[in-house]
């Protein structure tokens, strides 16, 4: 937990400047998406999975491919087929000011609902980072609540959070939901904290380190 940071559930788009340039390129991306995902289920997995050196989540979601992710960036690695398949998606992630943190970031995915599933409540771990969903398969019927405010996902139009407060999402509509997700710094964090925060996960990391997500 790092203090003194405020305590907000939504950030606007219009606050960074580096959105519009994104948000640009998102049927580029959809397509990028619609093609990996044309011969096949696209790499996805369940994205609350069972770790061997970890207590098992008490997610109903656990081992669900209901809520799938499809990573494009992982631990900090991108992924090859990415690399190859999907160039404009990772140059748009590019521009963004996402933590480079060896073994944990960047962090980006597909992260896709299925009709019917119902994310519960739950929080982050982090406060030092927002969480952003570009959206790029947003039927009727779905939405993330953040605390007390409830917003809808809209084709092309970045949600932008902190994960750290209580949230919930679900899809009651009839298709699937499929936003690129990935992680920024919180833009209060200044560049020189960051680089001793950057320090203090490695720190941590060797103690004991990430296996997951």
């Amino acid at each position: 937990y790092y203090p003194g940071l405020p305590q907000r559930f939504f950030y606007e788009r219009d606050e960074f400047d580096w959105v519009a340039a994104i948000e640009a390129e998102a049927e580029a991306m959809r397509d990028e998406f619609l093609a990996l995902t044309a011969d096949g289920d696209g790499g996805f997995a369940p994205y609350i999975r069972r770790l061997d050196n970890r207590p098992a989540s008490s997610s109903p979601l656990l081992e669900d491919a209901s809520w799938g992710a499809a990573y494009l960036w992982q631990k900090g690695v991108a992924d090859d087929r990415a690399i190859r398949q999907a160039p404009r998606t990772m140059a748009a992630l590019a521009r963004a000011p996402q933590p480079v943190i060896p073994g944990r970031s960047p962090m980006a995915l597909y992260s896709r609902l299925r009709p019917g599933t119902h994310i519960a409540p739950h929080h982050g771990m982090l406060n030092t980072r927002l969480i952003c969903h570009l959206p790029l398969i947003a039927p009727d019927g779905c939405a993330l609540r953040v605390g007390a405010e409830t917003r809808a996902w809209r084709f092309g139009e970045m949600l932008i959070f902190d994960d750290s407060v209580e949230h919930e999402a679900w899809n009651r509509g009839t298709q699937d939901r499929t936003v690129l997700l990935f992680e920024i710094w919180r833009p209060e964090i200044a560049p020189d904290e960051r680089e001793i925060l950057i320090r203090l996960f490695d720190a941590i990391d060797r103690v004991d380190p990430q296996d997951e997500p």
